[in-house]
């Protein structure tokens, strides 16, 4: 007769007795296969086993389990310096900073930045609109808490705070809730391909039919909550945060130049908070991102201030002058190089 793994009745009492016990059917492996920044791919390998054995009295006792902690591949420095540049020349322009720096990060260094140090390196960008834009932050938080106890402060700059709070609850909520997708699904390379070449053509449009009339001064409540609403959908890379509330903005008839400065203004607290949030993650990414010491954390942020104050003034030169479909033709080229690079096996979609 044929026992126990196949091994005949009389051999038995040769080998140890071994019990698969039905705890066997929790077993649970999992195989992560990373390229990490040298190019060379590291294996992580998670497993519980639950095989019980006693070679003297055929009696099962329980061996412990095994399970092996995920590895994350410490970013270089040369990583760290260009990503931080990207994330400055990208975060205003209508284009998407996490779109590039997961496409520049996976192309180049064969590996996700990760989200977080996407959040992070945000901070610095927004440090940059925060100076930019001080005097007009100081005037509308100063209107803003006058207005709050006398009727007659309650102009523009007053009405603006407000827009600015309710505009930010929408991103905040959904941000908050989706968290874990953010940083995982939605990093897919295919996706962020995808989105650059179809949020091109919302672009499009909106330079199309935007009549382009009004002057921030006619800014009503419905036109915050609306481009609030566009912004949540800058939390897919792709998409870009500046190109979704100016193209709202665009659509709703204000001027183009109004349109993307109060994109600015919009952005503030949204990504203030983010960064923020994800500032422990970015040290410690758990094997959604490169593990960046707090140092080049700090460099990359001063990189992207840096660059992103320049990049804010130049911008709002070339709205005031120039259509936004400059940037529709860019997206599309890029968009449709990525998807050749993943059609062709070229780079990894995750």
């Amino acid at each position: 007769m044929v026992g126990t793994f196949g091994l005949p009745d009389e051999l038995l009492p040769q080998a140890p007795t071994v019990e698969i016990t039905s705890a066997l059917s929790a077993t649970a492996r999992a195989v992560e296969v990373r390229r990490g920044s040298t190019g060379m791919r590291s294996i992580v390998l998670h497993a519980r086993t639950h095989i019980r054995s006693h070679p003297r009295e055929g009696v099962p006792r329980p061996c412990p389990a095994v399970v092996s902690d995920a590895v994350t591949d410490a970013m270089t420095w040369t990583q760290t310096v260009v990503l931080g540049a990207v994330q400055g020349l990208t975060e205003f322009l209508p284009v998407s900073s996490s779109g590039h720096l997961r496409i520049v990060s996976g192309v180049f260094f064969g590996d996700d930045a990760g989200a977080s140090f996407t959040a992070v390196t945000q901070l610095g960008t927004e440090a940059a609109v925060l100076i930019y834009f001080l005097r007009d932050i100081i005037r509308i938080v100063g209107a803003w808490f006058r207005g709050l106890f006398s009727a007659d402060e309650r102009g523009l700059d007053y009405r603006i705070g407000w827009y600015v709070i309710f505009a930010t609850i929408p991103i905040g909520l959904l941000g908050f809730v989706f968290k874990d997708q953010i940083r995982t699904g939605a990093r897919n390379l295919w996706l962020i391909a995808t989105m650059l070449i179809v949020f091109s053509l919302v672009i499009f449009l909106a330079e199309r039919y935007g009549t382009r009339k009004r002057p921030i001064e006619q800014l009503t409540l419905r036109d915050g909550v609306t481009m609030g609403l566009a912004q949540c959908l800058a939390l897919v890379p792709g998409v870009s945060r500046s190109g979704a509330t100016a193209s709202a903005g665009l659509f709703l008839g204000l001027q183009r130049e109004a349109a993307v400065r109060f994109s600015f203004l919009l952005a503030i607290p949204a990504v203030t908070a983010s960064g923020l949030f994800s500032l422990p993650d970015a040290f410690s990414p758990s094997g959604e991102g490169l593990e960046a010491s707090g140092v080049q954390l700090l460099v990359a942020t001063l990189i992207a201030f840096v660059i992103g104050y320049a990049s804010i003034a130049w911008l709002l030169r070339f709205v005031a002058k120039h259509s936004l479909n400059w940037f529709v033709g860019y997206r599309v080229v890029v968009g449709l190089i990525v998807l050749g690079l993943l059609a062709g096996g070229v780079v990894s979609a995750t």
